[in-house]
């Protein structure tokens, strides 16, 4: 080889080979710095978990959930597993660690031959807020050892919690709330609560609301020392509280709501000083105001609510300073109205014997949203400041005392309030004309006072207006018909009974009411307040305000402690209304409830194209004359009370029509006298008013027993909201 041939291969290892070195070197280390893909067995145990779990569409309506394994497609080249949806993998070893399915339309039953169990590498387990159809928790879940997170809230689970899930020692964070469902619900009873406690004592959140325990809170339950958050809503305890609970020193929230338990509230709990929030309502705890709450100076909510405590509240809360929610309702409570830390968010202490007046610091409160003191024995004058002081003011419940003066004309503009309810007080003077100023208003109850006034067709401009009440005033003169604007266009609820209001029916402004026009049943739900929590960690407790009201039934008072969105009711009874009942009334295709008892009001219901109230319970006088008389026989049958024509049963002329009661589920009486047979319920066919009904047993009976139904599974529904936020 000669010297230049020496030379040109010199300069090439020189200047070539570092680049091929390079290249080299960067291909190793990005090779063996890329993650791994996910292994075989385990994408295939997660593709059998989805073949038969998904519903897609057929779910997302009762939940609102989204389908998440519906993007696991490895046919189109997505094979590795670690970039599906809801699932991650360590990046080292390519194995499956997490798996968030939470809230993503999973329906089926769950067994121990669920390939789920052969993803033994999980750490974290997210199934909450999916229907497993009344399944139990397979004792297969040993096999996911090394959890440190399980939830499986809200998954239609039932039956004994297995043993196994005590040999997950590595639980930090265990969440089995929300499993009562018709089919059965949770138990915590073999293993025991006091098991549970001893073997994991490593938890940090404990979650078992809704779980049937039956049982004590056992003293062992200061083995969870490393215990933030413990919710035992609704788990069927019994007896007193142990003082051993005071031992939980890092113990951020506690609730042990809805429960059977008794006696006083042990001194020890005034060692929980982290505890943010503390939930004992709905119990039967009893005794004077717990000193030791006192010493819980990072307490941001308190609800004492529902239970038995009696004796004075103190009048310097001053060392609950961080205080946000404080709802002592449904006590024994006694004495002057108590302070509330400046920082208040919502104040709600209802149903208590609380006296005196309202005290002129409630004006320093301006960051309150909701104020309920209603069923208490408060009296005096309002302060002046009541409608201005707070700008994010949003309830305002004084019902059920004995306030009395005039309401203050001091609402300011863009309020935020939603709800005023001041009926059942001794207020007078005219309705405060600054309430146009509140156009988030929903609820205005002005009912049983002495207010003196002409019908406030101005409050028709507010845009949001439900339910208007001036039931049992001094109300006077006619209403008038709308001049252009109609106004009232949400207006579901109006009760103007027992006042003085003259002159004829304003059938214009049936024509206007359009929220009656519509018969809404795709989703029950109540007229409510939605109550902002300070944290996202905080319950549902105080998170909405159920509107009530009560209406007059045949000289019964019926209460809705909750009113649904579907009821829809004009109440003008005991008034001094003339001339025809107007047919826009048919126009009210939503109207449930109609009473016009005890005015002067002619019988044309020309209106009506069919009529039918056979098979019911109804007596006296058949209405004579006018529309009555084209209606057959056939619409009166079964009703052997019931005489004058068309029925050839003729009425003696001493007989002194009966005003029978029946138990609830019947219809009442609908003719029990010549003007009683008013108070109708409307109904529509073909278009039209289809039939009376009398009385509110629809409304009371029916509407009752649904609400009864799905309470219980909407307040279960908002708290899964708000824990997925």
């Amino acid at each position: 080889m000669g010297l230049s041939s020496i030379c040109l291969f010199t300069i090439f290892i020189r200047l070539v080979f570092p680049f091929f070195f390079f290249n080299f070197t960067i291909a190793n280390f990005t090779a063996s710095s890329m993650p791994p893909l996910c292994h075989d067995d385990e994408r295939s145990a997660l593709l059998q978990f989805k073949e038969n779990r998904i519903s897609g569409d057929f779910y997302a309506w009762k939940f609102d959930c989204h389908p998440t394994m519906a993007s696991w497609k490895p046919e189109e080249g997505n094979v590795d597993c670690c970039s599906w949806d809801g699932v991650h993998c360590n990046k080292n070893t390519g194995h499956v660690i997490k798996l968030d399915l939470s809230h993503s339309c999973l329906f089926g039953s769950i067994n121990s031959s669920s390939s789920l169990f052969k993803l033994v590498h999980l750490e974290w387990l997210n199934l909450a807020l999916n229907d497993f159809n009344s399944s139990e928790i397979p004792p297969e879940i040993i096999n996911l050892s090394r959890l440190s997170y399980l939830n499986l809230s809200g998954t239609s689970l039932s039956g004994q919690i297995p043993s196994e899930i005590l040999k997950l020692s590595n639980l930090v964070s265990l969440d089995l709330s929300l499993n009562d469902v018709p089919g059965g619900r949770l138990e915590l009873q073999k293993p025991s609560f006091v098991n549970l406690v001893e073997k994991l004592s490593n938890l940090k959140t404990l979650d078992l609301g809704d779980v049937s325990i039956r049982s004590m809170i056992p003293h062992n339950i200061a083995n969870l020392s490393s215990s933030m958050i413990i919710f035992l809503r609704n788990c069927e305890l019994q007896g007193r509280i142990p003082s051993s609970l005071g031992n939980l020193s890092k113990l951020l929230h506690l609730d042990l709501s809805l429960n059977e338990l008794q006696g006083e509230l042990p001194v020890s709990v005034g060692n929980l000083h982290s505890l943010a929030e503390l939930d004992l309502s709905a119990n039967f705890l009893s005794s004077e105001w717990p000193i030791s709450i006192g010493n819980l100076s990072s307490l941001k909510e308190l609800d004492l609510s529902q239970n038995r405590f009696f004796g004075e509240l103190p009048i310097s809360m001053g060392n609950l300073g961080s205080l946000k929610e404080l709802d002592l309702s449904q006590n024994g409570y006694v004495g002057p109205f108590p302070v509330p830390p400046p920082g208040t968010i919502h104040y709600l202490a209802s149903n208590n014997n609380l006296t005196g007046e309202i005290p002129s610091w409630i004006c320093n409160l301006n960051i309150l949203e909701s104020l309920v003191l209603s069923h208490n024995n408060l009296s005096g004058l309002l302060p002046q400041c009541l409608g201005n002081f707070s700008d994010e003011l949003s309830v305002l419940d004084l019902q059920g005392n004995n306030f009395f003066g005039t309401v203050p004309n001091t609402f300011i503009k863009e309020s935020r309030l939603g709800v005023i309810d001041l009926s059942h007080n001794l207020f007078q003077g005219r309705i405060p004309r600054s309430l146009i100023n509140c156009s988030k208003l929903e609820f205005l109850g002005l009912g049983d006072n002495q207010i003196s006034d002409t019908f406030p067709s101005w409050l028709g401009t507010l845009p949001n207006l439900n339910v208007l009440i001036l039931r049992s005033n001094i109300f006077y003169g006619i209403i008038k018909e709308p001049r252009t604007d109609c106004g009232f266009s949400k207006l579901r609820i109006i009760d103007l009974s027992n006042n003085r209001f003259t002159g004829t029916l304003p059938s214009k402004s049936f024509l206007c009411w359009n929220a009656m026009k519509i018969v809404n049943t795709s989703e029950l739900r109540y007229l409510q307040d939605v109550l902002s929590p300070y944290g996202q960690t905080s319950n549902d407790i105080l998170s909405t305000y159920d509107y009530s009201m009560t209406m007059n039934s045949k000289g019964r008072m019926m209460t809705y402690n909750k009113i649904p969105d579907i009821l829809a009711g004009i109440i003008l009874s005991n008034n001094s209304f003339d001339g025809a009942i107007p047919a826009s009334i048919a126009n009210l295709k939503g109207l449930q409830v109609l009473n016009l008892q005890s005015n002067n009001l002619l019988v044309e219901l020309t209106f009506l194209e069919f009529f039918n109230v056979s098979d019911n319970h109804l007596t006296g006088l058949i209405p004579q004359g006018k529309h009555f008389a084209t209606f057959d026989n056939a619409s009166f049958d079964g009703n052997s009370g019931l005489c004058g024509r068309p029925l050839s049963k003729g009425c003696e002329s001493n007989e002194t029509p009966a005003n029978e009661d029946h138990t609830e589920g019947s219809e009442e009486s609908l003719f029990s006298g010549a003007s009683d047979w008013k108070i109708i319920l409307i109904g529509y066919a073909g278009g039209l008013v289809a039939g009376l009904v009398l009385g509110f047993n629809f409304s009371t009976g029916i509407i009752g027993w649904i609400l009864e139904k799905l309470g219980t599974q909407q307040k279960a529904t908002r708290r899964r909201r708000r824990r997925r936020n």
